[in-house]
């Protein structure tokens, strides 16, 4: 029998980078907190199963994370970013301006795109531990997350106003 270490042994930074990912994809608050738990609850039922040669735990997580936000959007009547219900401490004003154009740049991309997009910087995978859990290439992911990231690029630049684009580049020297 092969003896295996525990993937939730240390638990806290895996819920943590799990409620990144899925906060990242259907928004932050009770409906993240409940998948996230829903994540956990599948990954202590199938811990047996878990295999440390095909992955790092985080991978394993995410990956039961995937389905887990594929069924919430699937069940949502008009799939909608939403926005975090966090106070912050200073200027909320312009957090939540920030936040809106986020929220609305993201919106426009693709599904893909956002799960790429989540992926890497809400679970805080790394492009080899994407492309594993996605099963492409490591290339591949590299070239379509780099391709996200110009859309949504495109997308938050669109949104500026042309006096702050003007602004922008005179005190730049150069365009965006």
């Amino acid at each position: 029998m092969l003896m295996r270490r525990d993937p939730l042994a240390a638990p806290e930074e895996l819920i943590r980078r799990v409620y990144a990912y899925v906060a990242y994809r259907i928004g932050d608050g009770v409906e993240a907190e409940d998948v996230t738990s829903d994540v956990f609850e599948q990954a202590v039922r199938s811990r047996d199963r878990y295999d440390p040669r095909r992955g790092a735990p985080i991978s394993w997580l995410i990956g039961i994370a995937r389905h887990r936000v594929a069924r919430t959007l699937a069940n949502r009547p008009d799939p909608t970013v939403e926005l975090p219900d966090t106070e912050a401490l200073f200027d909320l004003e312009a957090k939540a301006l920030e936040r809106l154009t986020l929220a609305s740049a993201l919106a426009t991309l693709g599904d893909r795109d956002r799960q790429l997009i989540a992926l890497r910087y809400g679970a805080d995978l790394r492009v080899r531990q994407i492309a594993d859990l996605l099963e492409l290439k490591t290339n591949a992911v590299e070239v379509a997350l780099h391709r996200a990231l110009g859309r949504l690029r495109a997308a938050l630049e669109a949104d500026i106003e042309p006096e702050e684009r003007a602004a922008r580049v005179s005190l730049a020297g150069r365009p965006l």
